[in-house]
């Protein structure tokens, strides 16, 4: 016979609001991120990747913040078509990625653990993350690159594009944290050079980098 603290327990169970279908889960998600980013401007493939950053955070502030080159998503898109490299700043943002493109995931790369970096940045006194990035440096043309964790890699990935003539496909920058994030996010707001998709302020990472990476993913194969 159940004992009467089981037949409460059963009882609370049964009254929470639990929606067990995954596909159930994302749709009611995005009908909720739909009325909260309601107003902002958005469109087309831009407002797809917004939501996608808004649903990996929950914070819907994101839609106020992404700021896109023109033809940005475009851009990824065709890239993406051609099975393209993907180069992250961090295993945390590899390892987001969803492997369901055409190149699959054994042509993304992330060399920050590398020995061979990490003594290149103990001999130059720069971050890992600077020597992953020119250790990256020969992979990067026609490539994505997505910086989530570290501003010293996004600043280095501009002075390859200004100083060594390096061209991605490419740049999405939203490094996060109190020290370079918002200011290495400004100055590739302001790049010429390559498109770019960033957000203003000290808020991204990698969470924020793999949702922008997968949206673009999720277009390319008409998901």
């Amino acid at each position: 016979m159940p004992s009467p603290l089981n037949m409460n327990n059963k009882r609370q169970s049964e009254a929470l609001p639990f929606i067990g279908d995954p596909s159930e889960i994302e749709k009611k998600s995005f009908e909720i991120i739909e009325g909260l980013i309601r107003g902002k401007g958005l469109a087309g493939p831009e407002k797809d990747v917004v939501m996608r950053v808004v649903h990996a955070t929950a914070d819907p502030e994101f839609a106020g913040l992404m700021l896109f080159s023109k033809g940005a998503v475009e851009a990824g898109l065709k890239a993406l078509g051609k099975g393209c490299p993907i180069i992250t700043d961090v295993k945390m943002l590899k390892a987001g990625i969803s492997p369901n493109r055409a190149g699959g995931s054994e042509n993304n790369f992330c060399f920050i653990s590398d020995l061979d970096v990490a003594t290149e940045a103990r001999k130059t006194g720069s971050t890992r993350a600077v020597a992953a990035m020119r250790k990256a440096s020969n992979r990067m043309d026609g490539a994505i690159i997505a910086i989530g964790n570290a501003p010293t890699a996004l600043y280095e990935v501009m002075r390859l594009i200004l100083e060594d003539g390096i061209r991605p496909a490419l740049v999405v920058g939203v490094p996060v944290g109190f020290v370079g994030a918002a200011e290495s996010k400004e100055a590739l707001s302001k790049l010429k050079e390559v498109p770019f998709i960033t957000n203003r302020g000290r808020k991204g990472g990698s969470p924020v980098g793999a949702a922008i990476i997968n949206a673009l993913i999720k277009l390319n194969t008409n998901e």
